[in-house]
């Protein structure tokens, strides 16, 4: 009897296709009654985060709102992560605002549809496959960052505010932590929602809430064609904008991917990701939105909060969002901020990774890894960008790894066969961070007529070791003396022959 065996990586295929799945969704009553409510609480969040990030490009808030809707719809049918939420944020906000003040709306639009673009381009070209490069401790920076992001956002509706709004702060924190002790069948963010907006509306509150924010749109998106003339001084105003705006799009949206991958448990197809962002923003451009990405906030809702997992959630946050301003804008307008604020709230409380910040966590992680996280963390919540956080997090994790690779490399004198040689072995990993010293390691002057140089403990990565070789070899020789080196690997035996005499001294 045969019997099928299946690797790890297909039994984890299998099980993100069965939670993932949208059929199996639709045939399961309270699967699909938490994708619904989930999709209605994030249309909620999404009201006045969009009126918000439209204020920060110096747009119509209806652009922000557009493009959250279609940004949503689109990336249900084209994203490569299930139950992530894609709308208008304040890290494209912030790179393309300039287009409006110095060149109007249509180039605005005109920057966006060609940052989709890009952002197409880069997914073809398999630029999500980089992200395998981004270390652990990078990834924690980035998730403390955001939930402190998060947080201090919702500082300004706490500001300068009647004292009632606090106690409804409270009680919405306090819904949130406690009725799901008691039952999950409603998504508890949408009972503090509907319980303080109810109170509010009873009582007569006078707090602040969702209309304050901005005017909500009373019809429909409509396509249009940016008004700009196709010439290369066109190109030349908006492309800089536009691959800004792709890279920064691109970057949080395979972040937030990878993070809800880590939640779910479940795989996600990150070039898929990246084209489907790229699309998405190409469609909303030419409905009149300011483009966007995914939003990190917000998919923690859906998945964390709400415990959404397929496209479902995503869809129906769009489609409930245009319901919600075009038809019943006036009932979504009294709804507080205080409520907002809550949910918000709790979603950075659970977003923190608080175990990462823990003293016995401290104490057993290498400083080097601490560093990263924090220089993350810190590069991110000075400049309100997801982006130049995670860049400054690579960069000091490679330069934290080169240093500590630099400092396992050796030369160890190991054996005196007879009096006219002298073997040295060569132990670690040669690269120009480790290779630049090795040169300084031999004792050329009291060495014997013969030195053998054994590499079977070590391997050349890059021209920079294959010149410090030619260098020491160079030495001895001066010296009417001979250095052979033995122990290559291939790899290293292969890049040595390739390169060795051919490279200017360096020493």
């Amino acid at each position: 009897m045969r019997t099928s065996r299946t690797t790890p990586e297909e039994r984890k295929r299998d099980r993100t296709d069965d939670v993932t799945s949208v059929r199996a969704a639709l045939r399961d009553p309270r699967r699909l009654r938490t994708e619904v409510l989930a999709g209605l609480v994030v249309a909620l969040a999404l009201v006045p985060e969009a009126i918000s990030f439209s204020i920060i490009a110096g747009v119509d808030p209806r652009m922000g709102l557009f493009a959250s809707f279609t940004m949503a719809v689109s990336i249900a049918f084209l994203g490569g992560r299930p139950a992530m939420i894609s709308a208008a944020t304040g890290a494209v906000a912030l790179v393309i605002a300039p287009v409006v003040r110095e060149h109007g709306i249509d180039y605005f639009l005109a920057t966006v549809i060609l940052a989709g673009v890009v952002q197409v381009a880069f997914g073809v070209l398999g630029v999500a496959r980089l992200m395998r490069f981004i270390p652990r401790s990078v990834m924690v920076g980035f998730v403390n960052a955001l939930a402190i992001l998060i947080f201090t956002a919702q500082l300004p509706y706490l500001t300068d505010v009647p004292w009632i709004v606090y106690p409804m702060v409270g009680v919405g924190i306090a819904v949130m932590v406690y009725l799901p002790r008691i039952t999950k069948v409603v998504p508890a963010p949408l009972v503090a929602i509907v319980v303080l907006t109810t109170a509010t509306v009873a009582f007569a509150l006078n707090v602040p809430d969702v209309a304050d924010q901005g005017d909500l749109p009373d019809s429909l998106p409509a396509l249009l064609v940016p008004d700009v003339p196709l010439t290369l001084e066109t190109l030349q105003i908006i492309a800089p904008y536009a691959v800004a705006m792709a890279l920064v799009g691109l970057m949080e949206s395979l972040m937030t991917a990878k993070l809800v991958d880590d939640v779910t448990d479940t795989h996600s197809d990150k070039t898929r990701e990246s084209w489907g962002q790229g699309v998405a923003n190409v469609i909303t451009g030419f409905f009149g939105g300011m483009g966007g990405c995914a939003m990190v906030g917000q998919t923690m809702i859906n998945v964390k909060a709400s415990g959404a997992r397929t496209r479902i959630s995503t869809f129906l946050a769009g489609l409930f969002l245009l319901v919600l301003v075009v038809g019943l804008g006036d009932a979504v307008g009294t709804i507080p901020m205080a409520a907002l604020v809550a949910v918000m709230v709790m979603v950075s409380v659970a977003t923190f990774d608080w175990h990462s910040v823990r003293p016995a966590t401290l104490r057993r992680m290498p400083k080097s890894e601490t560093t990263v996280m924090v220089s993350t963390v810190a590069v991110t919540v000075l400049t309100h960008n997801l982006a130049y956080g995670v860049l400054t997090g690579v960069v000091v994790a490679a330069l934290m790894f080169v240093r500590r690779v630099a400092h396992l490399t050796e030369v160890v004198d190991v054996a005196h066969p007879d009096d006219d040689t002298r073997v040295y072995a060569v132990v670690g990993e040669l690269l120009w961070a480790s290779s630049n010293d090795l040169v300084y390691q031999f004792d050329y002057a009291g060495d014997p007529r013969n030195v053998v140089i054994d590499m079977s403990r070590s391997h050349i990565w890059d021209a920079s070791t294959v010149a410090a070789l030619d260098a020491i070899t160079t030495k001895y020789a001066a010296r009417g003396k001979t250095a052979t080196i033995v122990g290559l690997n291939e790899a290293s035996a292969e890049r040595h022959e390739r390169l060795a005499g051919h490279l200017a001294a360096g020493h």
